[in-house]
């Protein structure tokens, strides 16, 4: 079977492993209070240019979204997303289980536009029963989208003006941010990410590490007692040394934008061959997740060879699949993959 289903089949890059078996049998504190951690943490820091922020290291995307969300928001409080965000579709109502209503607006592309931001605002608190209604407390995007879309950096400044004359935090999602940063469409740098969130996580569960989350909040913004909120969403770690000697590995010679770039690469070579096959693509996304539209007949041939992720419905006979490259994606399984097609 050839293996495109998502972007964290793989285990680890070889370095990291490497870098986990070096320290393995060093005695360490807990918690992430060890060496590693902090090191990681100065490293992450200064690739954003940010010195007044803080890195929190969690355990995984789910627990990252709904540990920030739920730390940051006042009971009474929603977090405004895409109707097709992660945290609507993908995590099984776990910010709403945490007593939060997640306020969607629609979406183009996988992305929520400013305008519509500000006039859902401005609509909401021109309603004379707002008070009885669910405020909106954050504002949620992810990067790349769960269409593997981008904001250019004109979309996120315009969204975070929005949100700064609101005074409502800007949260962005980066479980794939390396690869959103390798694209070549792409016009963001990660300083420029930071400048214009209040907090954003680095994924690392889908860009080479075992799992992990590094949570930068940019503004020396942090709710207090943190790490307790984050302890009481099962998202912390004994051993925090296992995502401190990660993230250091990552944020060390820039391996975490080299490593991404193969994803893109991949991603890029494995288009250009469906196109020539003349499949249909659902959506343009510029970075390592490839949506095409297949007939029931089409689906069923390729579950055959290959493993990929269902999407949608979209009619009576065609579903949307889509297919995942990775760090470790190899251009043999790429032209393996053509070849079966």
């Amino acid at each position: 079977m050839l293996y495109f289903e998502n972007d964290y089949s793989e285990g680890a890059h070889e370095e990291i492993l490497r870098n986990l078996m070096e320290t393995n049998d060093e005695k360490l504190p807990g918690y992430g209070t060890d060496f590693f951690c902090e090191r990681a943490k100065k490293k992450i820091l200064k690739a954003c240019e940010c010195p007044d922020g803080e890195v929190y290291f969690l355990v995984g995307g789910t627990q990252t979204n709904a540990t920030v969300i739920d730390g940051m928001l006042q009971q009474y409080e929603g977090v405004v997303a895409a109707g097709s965000g992660h945290i609507s579709v993908h995590e099984a109502g776990a910010i709403e289980a945490s007593g939060h209503k997640v306020l969607t607006l629609s979406q183009i592309d996988g992305k929520i536009h400013a305008e519509e931001l500000r006039t859902y605002l401005e609509t909401y608190f021109a309603d004379e029963n707002h008070e009885h209604m669910v405020f909106p407390g954050m504002v949620y995007l992810s990067h790349p989208t769960e269409y593997g879309t981008l904001y250019s950096k004109k979309e996120l400044t315009d969204i975070s003006g929005i949100c700064r004359e609101y005074n409502l935090p800007l949260y962005l999602d980066g479980a794939r941010l390396g690869y959103g940063l390798a694209s070549e469409e792409n016009d963001l740098s990660l300083p420029e990410i930071a400048s214009l969130c209040d907090v954003f996580y680095i994924g690392g569960t889908k860009v080479g590490a075992l799992c992990g989350e590094a949570v930068v909040f940019t503004k020396n913004n942090a709710p207090r007692h943190f790490m307790t909120i984050v302890k009481q969403h099962g998202a912390l770690l004994a051993k925090g040394r296992l995502l401190g000697v990660q993230f250091d590995t990552l944020f060390t010679d820039e391996l975490y934008l080299k490593i991404s770039k193969n994803a893109i690469e991949t991603a890029e070579m494995l288009k250009k061959g469906l196109r020539e096959k003349e499949y249909e693509f659902y959506i343009d996304s510029p970075t390592n997740q490839i949506f095409l539209v297949l007939s029931d007949r089409e689906m069923e041939e390729w579950k055959k060879k290959v493993v990929f992720s269902f999407w949608e419905k979209i009619g009576e006979n065609q579903t949307v699949i889509r297919l995942a490259t990775s760090w470790a994606t190899k251009k043999k399984d790429v032209e393996e993959l053509l070849s079966v097609l």
